[in-house]
């Protein structure tokens, strides 16, 4: 797996970024409804377009399987293609955050007990709780910090 940071975004990496998105989306976030997701969606594209920093790792085809993107030093967006989890991609995206951004801080679903796990796998141990998403939907975040 490649990693690569993306300094523009052009419609077709959108498009294939939006994919992964999707497929993330609807392996992990069981709590969503069909048309929650597809609702969500519409905003993905602008916050691909506004974040700081997006690395995006590509398999042997030159494709997009996964992302993660970064605001100064916290972790605001990590999905992978359902494919390509458990197989240490999530592990290797942190790592890079972490050494080259200095990630310290992010924010998971409290309704995402894989991903919450995986945080703490990592490092990352709970610091507040919140009952509504960053939009105000009934979706309780939890925010981790590195310890």
């Amino acid at each position: 797996m490649k990693l690569i940071e993306v300094n523009e975004l052009n419609p077709v990496l959108i498009g294939q970024l939006l994919e992964v998105w999707d497929k993330s989306v609807r392996e992990t976030h069981l709590f969503l409804s069909d048309s929650e997701i597809k609702n969500i969606a519409k905003y993905i594209p602008q916050a691909l377009n506004s974040i700081a920093h997006l690395i995006v790792a590509v398999n042997n085809e030159k494709k997009p399987v996964a992302f993660m993107g970064i605001e100064e030093r916290k972790l605001e967006m990590l999905f992978i293609s359902p494919q390509y989890r458990g197989k240490g991609l999530g592990k290797q995206l942190l790592h890079y955050g972490m050494e080259n951004y200095s990630i310290n801080e992010l924010g998971v679903n409290e309704q995402n007990p894989q991903a919450k796990s995986f945080y703490e796998h990592m490092g990352f141990q709970v610091y507040k709780r919140t009952s509504t998403d960053e939009q105000g939907n009934p979706y309780p975040i939890l925010y981790m910090r590195l310890v």
